[in-house]
């Protein structure tokens, strides 16, 4: 893997940092910039040329707003059949396409219907990379009739100008047992990202020709792969995870992956291991739908280059949007604030109630919002854990309280936890232990983000599964684990996989790495590589994994709380006539202070370069707003010596 600027994987005490010069700036911008772009990370050599496959000409059609992308499909001998292509060159070759209802397969020997067209033309505000959404696509819905059982189903597809998605709606009335019959064909040449299921959704990137993956090769979306000849980047995932299990990948060894089910996943490690054999052989089983069954959606994002992925808003799209009776201001509603915490787990500190409460005052020193709190709270009394709250709200910091999944599976243990969050007045529960995709997971899941939206309570999911655009439809969930993040203490070396995941998973959406530790933990990379990654990584929850006082102690502490939880833009410009280009993130209108040469390179918001009037940026704080805080960017630099 190429690194450059400024020593991005070396460790030590970084001695330009020791002194808070611009030069130590300057050489933090630097190791932001070599941070995030990371192409040599995944960079690859050209492929094999593969050759687009026509789709018959009777297939149906639907094609992006600007026209770059295109969405095919068509009945092969009466079995569906679907492709995606990027300016002319395959995403995806033919597919298999189809739903499985009490193990018939409906996408075999079936009849179309009628085709309705539509448009969508919206934004929406959004958090993340980016501050609004925009949600424009050429939509379709095609109907079809199973020969065999007269059984008659839809297929919804949407095509937008950096992805598609597609699902299928079955009517009735009746309990059935739904399974996945889709495939996703990769071109010849691909070059694949991907990870297993051994830890669930905490794994490291491999890249590997598709040619080199093996049959029965389990990967965890999303699953990024670049397509051959330079034609673009592609990262197969699913949205609009609800009622539903989750969907995992598994390849059959000849350029295909199959869509499996939660029911069918190998149970992951941390699984087994916190639960009872009687649990692996129950989530094994597919699960009934009583009614009309309605997949999630099928994703494969797609653009010319990484930035587009990065960028993508299909994920959003095609998820509901909040419900008004709960969220009546949608991602504004005001007891829904993003914000940075504190935590004490993996970089020391006395976990005692006197050294927490002293974490809660260094939030406060950092200008932090929030406070994540471990299991320890339970062993304290009513009376102390309500003190705790207390001395943290006259400091306005927000608690995260940490609880076992597995204790709330009860209703009424639920609805307890939760009653006791909203009458403390603590800010957000932190989730614990799922680790499996099976129905009544999700379901688990839903129920957790319904009840805790009634009773104003914030989540943070660990030992969870991929995002799908549930912080959409519940702006109550600020973030979730489903990374292989710093709480791994045995990983290899951090710099190859902290630039290959802003490319894999971070697509799918935000992501609890908990970023930034200063000592021994963070091994090869460097104190630059460390603060950059609070900028990089997303997540509207920011947890910090390093000690607050070793943030507050460190040369760069005034960069360290500029650093906010949410973006305004992340775009991105490529060089004429070379292969390096920048990306930025933004956030507010004016730059980072004392930032010596790195206001050198920083850029107006993309809104003044439009002659758009820039918007007022706000921060939000726990119970309190503050506005007007400083524009942060970051730029991400490809090197020349990448590659692909």
């Amino acid at each position: 893997m190429a690194i450059v600027a400024g020593g991005l994987g070396r460790r030590g005490s970084d001695p330009q940092l020791l002194h808070p010069s611009a030069g130590a700036v300057a050489r933090l911008a630097a190791a932001a910039i070599a941070f995030s772009i990371t192409v040599g990370a995944v960079a690859v050599a050209r492929g094999s040329t593969s050759a687009d496959v026509p789709a018959p000409a009777d297939a149906v059609a639907v094609k992006s707003p600007a026209g770059h992308l295109s969405f095919e499909i068509w009945q092969d001998a009466a079995r569906l059949r679907y492709q995606l292509s990027l300016d002319g060159r395959p995403v995806l070759a033919p597919s298999a396409a189809g739903i499985l209802i009490d193990g018939v397969n409906l996408g075999d020997g079936v009849a179309r219907g009628s085709v309705q067209r539509s448009s969508t033309n919206r934004e929406y505000p959004t958090r993340g990379v980016h501050s609004a959404a925009h949600d424009r696509s050429n939509d379709a819905r095609i109907e079809f009739r199973h020969a065999k059982s007269g059984t008659r189903f839809s297929m919804e597809v949407r095509v937008f100008d950096d992805g598609a998605a597609f699902r299928y709606v079955v009517p009735g009335s009746a309990t059935r047992t739904p399974d996945e019959a889709t495939t996703f064909r990769l071109p010849d040449g691909a070059i694949v990202w991907s990870h297993d299921l051994h830890g669930h959704y905490e794994g490291v990137h491999v890249r590997r020709a598709l040619a080199d993956v093996p049959a029965g090769d389990w990967a965890a979306p999303p699953v990024t792969f670049k397509l051959p000849d330079d034609a673009g980047y592609a990262s197969i995932t699913e949205a609009a995870l609800t009622g539903f299990a989750g969907m995992a990948l598994q390849a059959d060894g000849r350029g295909e992956y199959v869509a499996r089910l939660g029911h069918d996943h190998p149970p992951s490690y941390p699984y087994t291991l916190r639960y009872k054999p009687e649990d692996v052989q129950r989530v094994s089983i597919a699960a009934k739908i009583t009614g009309p069954v309605t997949t999630p959606w099928r994703v494969i994002l797609a653009g010319r280059d990484l930035n587009a992925l990065v960028n993508a808003d299909v994920i959003h799209n095609v998820s509901a949007p909040p419900d008004a009776a709960l969220f009546p201001q949608g991602q504004a509603t005001p007891w829904v604030r993003p914000g940075r915490a504190v935590w004490r787990y993996l970089d020391g500190g006395d976990n005692t109630y006197d050294g927490l409460e002293q974490f809660t005052d260094l939030a406060a020193t950092l200008g932090f919002e929030y406070h994540v709190v471990e299991g320890i709270w339970q062993r304290w009394t009513p009376e102390q854990l309500k003190a705790f709250v207390d001395h943290a709200t006259e400091r306005h910091i927000g608690i995260f309280l940490w609880k076992d999944s597995r204790a709330l599976r009860d209703p009424a243990a639920r609805h307890a936890f939760l009653q006791q969050c909203h009458d403390l007045g603590v800010a957000g529960a932190k989730i614990d232990f799922f680790d499996h995709e099976a129905k009544e997971m999700i379901d688990l899941y839903d129920a957790i983000l319904r009840e805790a939206a009634e009773l104003h309570v914030m989540l943070d999911f660990h030992g969870a599964n991929k995002p799908t655009g549930g912080d959409r439809t519940w702006p109550n969930e600020l973030t979730r684990e489903g990374i292989y993040g710093f709480e791994h203490r045995n990983s290899g070396a951090w710099g190859p996989h902290d630039t290959t995941i802003p490319f894999t998973r971070l697509l799918a959406g935000p992501a609890d790495f908990t970023p930034v530790v200063l000592g021994d933990r963070r091994k090869e990379t460097s104190w630059a590589h460390q603060i950059s990654s609070a900028a990089v990584f997303t997540s509207p929850l920011l947890v910090y994994g390093g000690h607050p006082r070793s943030l507050i102690d460190n040369p760069a502490v005034e960069i360290i709380k500029s650093i906010p939880a949410v973006w305004d833009e992340t775009p991105r410009v490529v060089h004429r006539g070379t292969e390096r280009g920048h990306s930025a993130h933004d956030h507010g209108t004016r730059e980072v202070p004392d930032a010596g040469p790195l206001c050198g390179v920083l850029r107006a918001r993309r809104s003044r370069q439009r002659g758009r009037r820039p918007r007022r940026a706000r921060r939000r704080h726990a119970g309190r707003h503050v506005d007007d805080r400083p524009a942060r960017r970051r730029r991400l630099y490809r090197p020349p010596d990448a590659g692909g």
